[in-house]
């Protein structure tokens, strides 16, 4: 019998000059152990690690919003299996 750890899998979605940054629209992201509360303060950070663009753009002082299933929500959101994350800088326009 096999011992496997649940697995949350998020669906991350990379706008404007993240995506240009990054050389994706959208990746799917599994996490394995998925048993403690997952922030997008500690799916930001998890991607920061990757290090390279990662770490760059989503580095501390880089504006950076994100939405959870569409909705705009602070870092401290808690992020279920399945949720989709979209990840974009702020926008401003006339």
């Amino acid at each position: 019998m096999r011992d496997t750890a649940p697995t949350t899998t998020l669906h991350i979605v990379y706008l404007a000059r993240l995506r240009e940054a990054f050389g994706t629209t959208q990746e799917r992201l599994a996490l394995a152990g998925g048993a403690a509360p997952t922030t997008v303060a500690d799916i930001v950070a998890l991607l920061r690690q990757r290090g390279g663009a990662y770490a760059t753009e989503l580095g501390a002082g880089r504006a950076v919003r994100v939405a959870v299933n569409h909705t705009m929500v602070t870092q401290d959101a808690v992020v279920r299996p399945g949720d989709e994350l979209a990840l974009f800088p702020p926008v401003t326009g006339g």
